[in-house]
Protein backbone atom coordinates (compact mmCIF):
# COMPACT_ATOMS: atom_id res chain seq x y z
CA UNK A 1 0.00 0.00 0.00
CA UNK A 2 1.28 3.26 -1.06
CA UNK A 3 1.24 6.18 1.52
CA UNK A 4 2.25 9.79 1.34
CA UNK A 5 4.32 10.79 4.39
CA UNK A 6 3.24 13.92 5.14
CA UNK A 7 1.18 17.01 3.99
CA UNK A 8 4.44 19.31 4.29
CA UNK A 9 6.22 17.16 1.54
CA UNK A 10 3.14 17.06 -0.64
CA UNK A 11 0.94 19.60 -0.48
CA UNK A 12 1.90 23.34 -0.99
CA UNK A 13 5.38 22.71 -0.13
CA UNK A 14 6.27 22.55 -4.19
CA UNK A 15 4.59 26.02 -4.73
CA UNK A 16 6.12 27.33 -1.89
CA UNK A 17 10.06 26.29 -2.09
CA UNK A 18 10.08 27.25 -6.05
CA UNK A 19 13.71 27.43 -7.17
CA UNK A 20 13.62 28.11 -10.91
CA UNK A 21 14.67 31.63 -12.57
CA UNK A 22 11.73 34.60 -12.78
CA UNK A 23 13.08 37.34 -14.94
CA UNK A 24 12.03 40.57 -14.54
CA UNK A 25 9.68 42.36 -17.39
CA UNK A 26 11.93 45.07 -19.16
CA UNK A 27 9.92 47.82 -21.26
CA UNK A 28 10.16 46.79 -24.80
CA UNK A 29 10.11 42.57 -24.25
CA UNK A 30 7.94 40.02 -23.10
CA UNK A 31 7.75 38.96 -19.79
CA UNK A 32 9.26 34.96 -18.93
CA UNK A 33 8.61 33.14 -15.75
CA UNK A 34 9.65 29.91 -15.72
CA UNK A 35 10.19 26.76 -13.26
CA UNK A 36 12.55 23.61 -14.44
CA UNK A 37 10.84 20.12 -15.50
CA UNK A 38 11.42 18.42 -12.28
CA UNK A 39 9.77 21.31 -10.23
CA UNK A 40 6.78 21.27 -12.46
CA UNK A 41 6.29 17.54 -12.25
CA UNK A 42 6.61 18.32 -8.45
CA UNK A 43 4.11 21.09 -8.61
CA UNK A 44 2.01 18.61 -10.78
CA UNK A 45 1.84 15.45 -8.29
CA UNK A 46 1.25 18.18 -5.25
CA UNK A 47 -1.89 18.69 -3.36
CA UNK A 48 -4.70 21.39 -4.87
CA UNK A 49 -5.45 23.27 -1.64
CA UNK A 50 -9.21 23.74 -3.07
CA UNK A 51 -9.83 20.19 -4.31
CA UNK A 52 -7.97 18.67 -1.92
CA UNK A 53 -7.36 20.01 1.04
CA UNK A 54 -9.70 22.79 2.56
CA UNK A 55 -13.50 21.18 4.25
CA UNK A 56 -12.09 17.92 3.65
CA UNK A 57 -12.72 15.64 6.75
CA UNK A 58 -9.43 14.18 9.29
CA UNK A 59 -9.74 10.86 10.12
CA UNK A 60 -7.84 8.72 12.96
CA UNK A 61 -6.37 5.34 12.12
CA UNK A 62 -9.50 4.03 13.59
CA UNK A 63 -11.27 5.64 10.93
CA UNK A 64 -13.05 8.09 13.25
CA UNK A 65 -13.92 11.40 12.28
CA UNK A 66 -12.35 13.96 14.40
CA UNK A 67 -12.52 16.94 12.39
CA UNK A 68 -12.26 19.38 8.95
CA UNK A 69 -9.73 21.30 7.52
CA UNK A 70 -10.57 24.77 7.21
CA UNK A 71 -7.91 27.22 6.68
CA UNK A 72 -4.09 26.46 6.10
CA UNK A 73 -1.59 29.00 7.67
CA UNK A 74 1.64 29.75 5.51
CA UNK A 75 4.42 30.79 7.47
CA UNK A 76 6.20 34.12 6.65
CA UNK A 77 8.91 32.08 5.15
CA UNK A 78 6.23 31.07 2.57
CA UNK A 79 6.31 27.28 4.30
CA UNK A 80 2.85 25.59 5.14
CA UNK A 81 3.03 25.10 8.53
CA UNK A 82 -0.53 24.72 10.03
CA UNK A 83 -3.98 23.80 9.17
CA UNK A 84 -6.64 24.79 10.86
CA UNK A 85 -8.86 21.99 12.00
CA UNK A 86 -12.79 22.50 13.19
CA UNK A 87 -13.87 19.86 15.07
CA UNK A 88 -18.02 19.49 16.74
CA UNK A 89 -20.38 22.00 15.92
CA UNK A 90 -23.20 22.77 13.89
CA UNK A 91 -22.72 25.49 11.08
CA UNK A 92 -20.11 26.94 12.74
CA UNK A 93 -21.96 27.46 15.62
CA UNK A 94 -20.10 25.83 18.71
CA UNK A 95 -17.03 25.23 16.18
CA UNK A 96 -13.64 23.96 18.07
CA UNK A 97 -11.00 25.58 15.46
CA UNK A 98 -7.63 24.59 16.57
CA UNK A 99 -3.85 24.77 14.69
CA UNK A 100 -1.96 21.19 13.70
CA UNK A 101 1.10 21.06 12.63
CA UNK A 102 1.15 19.71 8.83
CA UNK A 103 3.71 17.53 9.79
CA UNK A 104 1.18 15.43 12.10
CA UNK A 105 -1.16 14.75 9.35
CA UNK A 106 -0.99 12.14 6.71
CA UNK A 107 -2.48 10.85 3.44
CA UNK A 108 -3.16 6.96 3.68
CA UNK A 109 -4.76 5.87 0.48
CA UNK A 110 -6.64 9.36 -0.35
CA UNK A 111 -7.79 9.78 3.51
CA UNK A 112 -6.22 12.64 5.59
CA UNK A 113 -5.43 10.87 8.54
CA UNK A 114 -4.18 11.79 12.56
CA UNK A 115 -2.98 9.07 14.51
CA UNK A 116 -4.32 9.24 17.59
CA UNK A 117 -6.56 11.94 17.46
CA UNK A 118 -10.11 11.97 18.57
CA UNK A 119 -12.74 14.71 18.66
CA UNK A 120 -12.35 15.54 22.73
CA UNK A 121 -8.60 15.96 21.88
CA UNK A 122 -9.11 18.29 19.43
CA UNK A 123 -11.52 20.11 21.98
CA UNK A 124 -9.53 20.11 24.37
CA UNK A 125 -6.94 22.11 22.56
CA UNK A 126 -6.34 26.02 22.81
CA UNK A 127 -8.74 27.73 20.53
CA UNK A 128 -7.16 29.04 17.24
CA UNK A 129 -7.71 32.90 16.38
CA UNK A 130 -6.65 35.24 13.80
CA UNK A 131 -4.49 37.65 15.28
CA UNK A 132 -5.46 40.54 13.41
CA UNK A 133 -9.41 39.96 13.45
CA UNK A 134 -9.25 39.00 17.23
CA UNK A 135 -9.02 42.48 18.76
CA UNK A 136 -11.76 43.83 16.02
CA UNK A 137 -13.88 40.85 17.88
CA UNK A 138 -13.30 42.16 20.84
CA UNK A 139 -13.92 45.63 20.66
CA UNK A 140 -17.37 44.52 18.97
CA UNK A 141 -18.05 42.38 21.32
CA UNK A 142 -17.31 45.30 24.01
CA UNK A 143 -19.59 48.07 22.81
CA UNK A 144 -22.31 45.53 22.66
CA UNK A 145 -21.87 44.67 26.05
CA UNK A 146 -21.94 47.71 26.70
CA UNK A 147 -25.35 48.70 24.86
CA UNK A 148 -26.61 45.68 26.79
CA UNK A 149 -25.85 46.81 30.19
CA UNK A 150 -27.33 50.48 29.11
CA UNK A 151 -30.49 48.72 28.43
CA UNK A 152 -30.70 46.60 31.28
CA UNK A 153 -29.80 49.86 33.77
CA UNK A 154 -33.16 51.94 31.94
CA UNK A 155 -35.10 48.81 32.58
CA UNK A 156 -34.18 49.51 36.29
CA UNK A 157 -34.54 53.03 36.65
CA UNK A 158 -38.36 52.48 34.06
CA UNK A 159 -39.42 49.46 37.19
CA UNK A 160 -38.74 52.30 39.71
CA UNK A 161 -40.72 54.88 38.26
CA UNK A 162 -43.33 53.14 38.17
CA UNK A 163 -43.56 52.26 41.49
CA UNK A 164 -43.31 55.67 42.89
CA UNK A 165 -46.79 57.51 44.55
CA UNK A 166 -46.43 59.99 42.68
CA UNK A 167 -46.81 58.43 39.16
CA UNK A 168 -50.03 58.75 37.01
CA UNK A 169 -52.05 55.61 35.69
CA UNK A 170 -51.77 57.33 32.06
CA UNK A 171 -47.70 57.64 33.61
CA UNK A 172 -47.99 54.35 34.37
CA UNK A 173 -48.89 52.52 31.54
CA UNK A 174 -46.97 54.30 28.80
CA UNK A 175 -43.63 53.35 31.28
CA UNK A 176 -45.43 49.88 31.17
CA UNK A 177 -45.45 50.14 27.16
CA UNK A 178 -41.70 51.73 27.14
CA UNK A 179 -40.69 48.87 30.02
CA UNK A 180 -42.07 45.61 27.65
CA UNK A 181 -40.45 47.57 24.70
CA UNK A 182 -37.57 47.74 26.04
CA UNK A 183 -37.07 44.50 27.90
CA UNK A 184 -37.66 42.45 24.29
CA UNK A 185 -35.31 44.54 22.32
CA UNK A 186 -32.34 43.63 25.53
CA UNK A 187 -33.58 40.00 24.96
CA UNK A 188 -32.98 39.97 21.35
CA UNK A 189 -29.49 41.94 21.22
CA UNK A 190 -28.33 39.58 24.49
CA UNK A 191 -29.65 36.10 22.28
CA UNK A 192 -27.84 37.44 18.84
CA UNK A 193 -24.94 38.66 21.14
CA UNK A 194 -25.00 34.82 22.31
CA UNK A 195 -24.75 33.36 19.07
CA UNK A 196 -21.97 35.60 18.03
CA UNK A 197 -19.83 34.08 20.55
CA UNK A 198 -20.91 30.68 20.46
CA UNK A 199 -19.86 30.38 16.48
CA UNK A 200 -16.04 29.58 15.74
CA UNK A 201 -13.88 32.80 16.58
CA UNK A 202 -13.05 33.36 12.63
CA UNK A 203 -16.82 33.30 11.84
CA UNK A 204 -17.86 35.93 13.53
CA UNK A 205 -18.84 38.39 10.93
CA UNK A 206 -21.23 36.17 10.10
CA UNK A 207 -23.25 37.56 12.61
CA UNK A 208 -22.11 40.99 13.01
CA UNK A 209 -24.73 42.31 10.68
CA UNK A 210 -27.85 41.06 12.97
CA UNK A 211 -25.82 41.85 16.28
CA UNK A 212 -25.82 45.62 14.76
CA UNK A 213 -29.21 45.77 13.84
CA UNK A 214 -30.07 44.34 17.25
CA UNK A 215 -27.40 46.62 19.41
CA UNK A 216 -29.16 49.87 16.85
CA UNK A 217 -32.43 48.67 18.34
CA UNK A 218 -31.68 49.25 21.65
CA UNK A 219 -30.03 52.44 21.74
CA UNK A 220 -33.47 53.57 20.14
CA UNK A 221 -35.62 52.00 22.52
CA UNK A 222 -33.24 53.46 25.47
CA UNK A 223 -33.28 56.92 23.73
CA UNK A 224 -36.86 57.26 23.53
CA UNK A 225 -37.35 55.87 26.92
CA UNK A 226 -38.64 58.36 29.43
CA UNK A 227 -36.00 60.00 31.69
Amino acid sequence: MKTTPTLLTLALGAAFAVHGTAFAQVAGSTTTTGISVVESTRVALGWSVKKTLLGKTIYNESGQKVGKIQDIIIAPDRSVSYVIVGAGGFIGMGRHDVAIPVTQIQDLTGKLVMTGATVDLIKAMPQFEYANDNARRNQFVAAAEKDITQGKAKLLELEKMTSTATATADAKAKIDLQFTALQVDVKSAEAKLSELKQAAANRWKEFEASVSAATARLRKSIDSAVS
